[in-house]
């Protein structure tokens, strides 16, 4: 039976509660699992203690026993000492603006620096007679 340490939904809508629970990865996100091992709550400041709350015991023992954790969980469990971290692939650049519509925001960057400058030398001007 393949296991898997991974994160269980619970929480309201837009107030994510999670269960860090040991589970057959053939069985649903929120259905049945073998054992809870702790609780993670997004909600709370990332530097607050309750954040990630695990028996690191459980932990221990379940992958001894094979049980590989979620990427998530995995990340808790290098944060917490207990293996090490783990490599995460770069992102790919298909969601960044294509060559010709970089070269066009970079021209109106340019026409907006230029509009901002010309509208900056006549109030310059004008200080300047002032105190003439």
């Amino acid at each position: 039976m393949p296991v898997r340490i991974r994160l269980s939904r619970g929480g309201a809508k837009k107030r994510p509660f999670y269960r860090i629970v040991v589970a057959d990865s053939r069985r649903a996100r929120d259905g049945k699992f073998i054992d809870q091992i702790g609780t993670y709550n997004p909600m709370l400041p990332k530097d607050s203690a309750d954040r990630v709350k695990m028996d690191l015991d459980k932990a221990k023992e379940w992958i001894a026993k094979g049980a590989k954790p979620s990427d998530r969980i995995s990340i808790f469990l290098s944060n917490l000492g207990v293996m090490e971290k783990p490599v995460i692939t770069e992102k790919t650049k298909k969601h960044l603006p294509k060559k010709k519509a970089q070269e066009r925001l970079a021209a109106a960057k340019e026409k907006e620096e230029a509009a901002k400058a010309a509208a900056e030398e006549p109030k310059a001007e004008e200080a300047e007679a002032k105190k003439e």
